[in-house]
């Protein structure tokens, strides 16, 4: 798993105790809800629910510029990394429930209104981006997985 983060310009935290007890977490979370749900946070047991807290998740890469971990510090910033700077506890930067399901209601519309669009430049393919990393894909269908960042096909939204 090292090697694969690494690959995608990442880095585990170099505790390694720690970080086998998280990863212990994500498969035990995987073995009960079929998806690796952040062993830090309160699953909802619903895929659509917890995309965002499925590893990596959407926080990763504010929390990783902001205190140079995740909020569970299972990533951990090139600072950190270098010994420049110690893993600090991490805010919850997750919205409540009641605005998280506001957002997904917004991001149904955005995205029924973008299928309804008609675009003059004609693009052969939609535009898949990965709502983790930001990766853009121009395919009939999303990736089945991201070159960047690993997030499976449903972290993907129609960008265009």
């Amino acid at each position: 798993m090292n090697k694969q983060v690494e690959a995608s310009g990442y880095h585990l935290n170099p505790d390694v105790e720690f970080t086998k007890e998280l990863i212990w977490g994500l498969l035990v979370n995987e073995r009960r809800y079929g998806y690796w749900s952040c062993p830090c946070r309160l699953s909802a047991n619903n895929l659509e629910e917890d995309l965002d807290i499925v590893c990596p998740c959407y926080y990763r890469d504010p929390d990783l510029n902001d205190y140079g971990a995740c909020y569970c510090a299972l990533y951990v910033s090139d600072e950190v990394i270098r010994g420049e700077r110690s893993v600090e506890p991490v805010p919850e930067r997750r919205p409540p429930k009641e605005q998280r399901d506001i957002e997904r209601e917004e991001e149904k519309k955005r995205a029924e209104m973008i299928e309804n669009m008609e675009f003059t430049g004609k693009l052969s393919k939609p535009v898949w981006r990965c709502k983790v990393c930001g990766y853009l894909s121009a395919m009939d269908e999303p990736p089945g997985v991201c070159p960047i960042c690993k997030a499976r096909k449903e972290r993907f939204e129609r960008f265009m």
